[in-house]
């Protein structure tokens, strides 16, 4: 029973570890998947409240908000993670040369910025660069 015992214990702790570092990194989507999101949840609401507007400015989601007692449940319940989601891809793609930096200094060496050279080499040296900047380029969508 002891035994039962402590591998729930260690069960809980690895599901506790594993929940805790999901939560420390915001989960990001492509604008492509946040398109999908959208017209899943939303397509009914944005037909209806904001037909002929603009998803790559902004605008879908200003519209929404400001119709949000209007909104499905279902839409009202998505379309803010869905920004949520996009606007952690969009900061984890600005932040992935600075924490890939050191890696790239090392693993990289003259490879010239441009047409995705940089993020090209750090996946082929993916087995050596940091845990960070892998996580860097998992985060920004590179991977």
């Amino acid at each position: 029973m002891t035994c039962w015992r402590r591998s729930g214990r260690a069960l809980a702790l690895v599901l506790a570890m594993l929940l805790g570092a999901g939560a420390a990194r915001a989960q990001t989507v492509s604008y492509a998947e946040a398109a999908g999101l959208l017209a899943q949840h939303c397509g009914a609401d944005i037909m209806t409240h904001c037909r002929g507007l603009n998803l790559g400015n902004g605008a879908i989601h200003q519209c929404l908000a400001s119709k949000a007692a209007q909104l499905s449940p279902a839409c009202a319940a998505n379309h803010e993670g869905v920004k949520q989601m996009t606007e952690a891809r969009a900061a984890a793609q600005a932040a992935v040369f600075k924490v890939c930096d050191r890696d790239r200094a090392e693993y990289c060496p003259g490879v010239e910025a441009g047409d995705g050279n940089i993020v090209s080499c750090l996946l082929k040296a993916s087995r050596v660069v940091s845990q960070s900047c892998t996580a860097a380029i998992v985060n920004a969508g590179y991977r």
